[in-house]
């Protein structure tokens, strides 16, 4: 078959979207079809933009290409699912977030323009109206199921899929600090790591794995993270053997995002058998990790997280059971491509 996979990108962001993109096109094409990915430059502010964004959608002609018919579409995310096709299946990354459960959030850009009302509701109203086309709608987690659910009243289908270049993942000893790997910004509070280090910090150590997405909030975070010195390391970019290195080194990892859509670092952390530190509200993680048994669970509050990194941190011998667990229970789910393409041709 012909497969176009269509979604949006930031020009010159590349994260957990892009690489789902690329290793579902290549999965696809080691399964014999021919594939392309389809994609058009996100821009959401101000929000008059975005009704751009669905216009250029709504008039994108994905019947032929060159003259020679596109078999089947695969829609990643809004609002490249606006875009009509005949045999059309949407494999939902994540709706809209700012107009749906972000849209209390006080980073909110689309909330406090003076049009984000309306454009809002008329987002709503395009998810509402175009989704039920597709042949089939897949979530990329339960997490994005129930908000599709929640708001938009939409049933889907849980289909979960690897972490890009898990194969590559090692494991390694139990060392001599904490790994929070994400893209640095406010929704995946590294902000919160920091408060729970200067709250009761001891001897530990906290690497930070990522690229902030604004240079302003990365300088903020470091001039809060200063009074604990070398105690925390800020990586920055890095290569793709040393993100497997830290992680395959660490003592536990540490990710408390909020409301994650599905989360990579979850599943790398399982595969590298370290133990996950994660929040009552960070979404996504919650689907994998078990509190005491893969990881641990705790409010997003400063005092709790602090206690969870001091506990893994303390107790080596409990960080690799822990660790173990969460690499077991990453084979017990079967994760695969080969599955993932199955259920999106069928």
């Amino acid at each position: 078959m012909r497969i176009a996979i269509t979604t949006v990108q930031v020009p010159f962001v590349r994260g957990g979207a892009e690489f789902h993109a690329e290793e579902l096109r290549r999965a696809l094409i080691a399964a014999g079809h021919e594939v392309d990915i389809v994609s058009v430059p996100f821009k959401w502010y101000p929000a008059a933009r975005l009704v751009d964004q669905m216009a250029i959608w709504r008039l994108i002609d994905l019947s032929t290409s060159n003259g020679v018919a596109i078999d089947k579409v695969i829609s990643l995310k809004f609002p490249a699912w606006l875009a009509s096709h005949r045999d059309q299946v949407i494999w939902m990354l994540h709706q809209h977030r700012e107009a749906y459960d972000l849209w209390g959030e006080t980073h909110n850009a689309l909330a406090v323009d003076p049009e984000g009302g309306a454009v809002r509701e008329l987002m709503r109203q395009m998810d509402r109206e175009y989704i039920p086309r597709a042949r089939h709608v897949f979530a990329n987690s339960r997490n994005v199921a129930r908000r599709l659910e929640q708001y938009c009243g939409l049933g889907s289908r849980v289909l979960y899929h690897p972490p890009p270049g898990v194969e590559r993942l090692q494991q390694g000893e139990y060392g001599d600090y904490l790994l929070v790997p994400a893209r640095i910004n406010e929704i995946k509070r590294q902000k919160l790591v920091i408060e729970a280090m200067l709250l009761r910090g001891g001897d530990m150590r906290v690497v930070f794995m990522g690229h902030p997405d604004r240079l302003d909030y990365g300088e903020a975070l470091r001039r809060l993270a200063a009074p604990l010195g070398d105690r925390v390391v800020w990586t920055g970019f890095v290569s793709d053997e040393e993100r497997i290195r830290l992680y395959a080194n660490a003592r536990a990892v540490v990710f408390p995002p909020v409301d994650e859509d599905y989360g990579y670092v979850t599943l790398e952390a399982m595969v590298s058998a370290k133990p996950v530190i994660t929040c009552t509200d960070s979404g996504g993680s919650l689907e994998f990790v078990e509190h005491d048994v893969t990881g641990l669970i705790v409010p997003p509050e400063p005092a709790a997280l602090a206690d969870a990194m001091v506990s893994l941190w303390s107790r080596p011998g409990f960080a690799r059971q822990a660790g173990r667990a969460g690499f077991e229970r990453w084979r017990s789910l079967g994760i695969s491509w080969d599955n993932a393409v199955s259920c999106l041709l069928g």
